[in-house]
């Protein structure tokens, strides 16, 4: 009597019979390999899920540049909308839903935009910190001024120091009304330094190539 032939099945050119120890264990490593898989697969979920979120803050002329589809665009303005927490978390599973069916390309250039904006916020925010020196510096310390002049010739020497004098004027008169707990009040003289610097900053900034925003923030 012929013996029936060993069921199993070839692997790189080497026979696996079934129910041997060798293919207990290439199903041990195929059921490891799923498992990396899923788990995988769940993290580019919850990426392109935050990403979605990240849509919201985005700027419009740099979402218009990504040509998203109109499902989308809506979707993003409608959870802008929508205050209700629950409802709220409903519309942005369905905005990541939409983002896992964007092409790469398309998500890469989503990512390149909200870099775009964080680092257009980055030097606006490193723009007004300089402004805020220079108009500190410039009332506090008189050379300042001949500084400010050398690297912004094109100023109004005149109208500078006369903000600079009333500046100082209306501190000395605000010292002397202060009362402890009350927050420090400025007069029109200092906010307009912190505007003339920083207009004259940006200006400079656009000059060399930068792309730096004007904020009419006045600290």
């Amino acid at each position: 009597m012929s013996r029936k032939p060993t069921k199993g099945y070839f692997v790189r050119g080497q026979f696996v019979a079934l129910g041997s120890e060798l293919d207990q264990e290439l199903k041990r490593e195929l059921k490891g390999s799923a498992e990396m898989s899923k788990t995988d697969l769940k993290k580019e979920s919850d990426r392109l899920q935050a990403l979605g979120e990240n849509l919201l803050t985005l700027r419009s002329d740099l979402m218009q540049k990504l040509g998203l589809s109109e499902k989308l665009v809506d979707a993003v303005a409608e959870a802008k909308r929508i205050t209700n927490f629950e409802g709220r978390r409903r519309q942005m599973q369905f905005i990541g839903k939409l983002m896992r069916k964007l092409d790469e390309e398309t998500v890469a250039a989503v990512e390149a935009a909200l870099d775009e904006q964080s680092k257009g916020s980055a030097k606006g925010t490193l723009s007004l910190h300089m402004a805020e020196q220079w108009r500190d510096r410039l009332i506090a310390d008189d050379d300042a001024l001949t500084a400010w002049m050398q690297m912004d010739p094109q100023s109004d020497v005149q109208h500078l120091r006369a903000l600079i004098r009333q500046a100082r004027k209306d501190a000395q008169a605000t010292q002397a009304q202060e009362r402890p707990g009350e927050a420090v009040r400025h007069g029109k003289a200092y906010r307009e330094i912190f505007q003339t610097v920083k207009a004259a900053l940006n200006q400079g900034a656009d000059d060399d190539g930068d792309d730096m925003p004007a904020d009419d923030d006045q600290p």
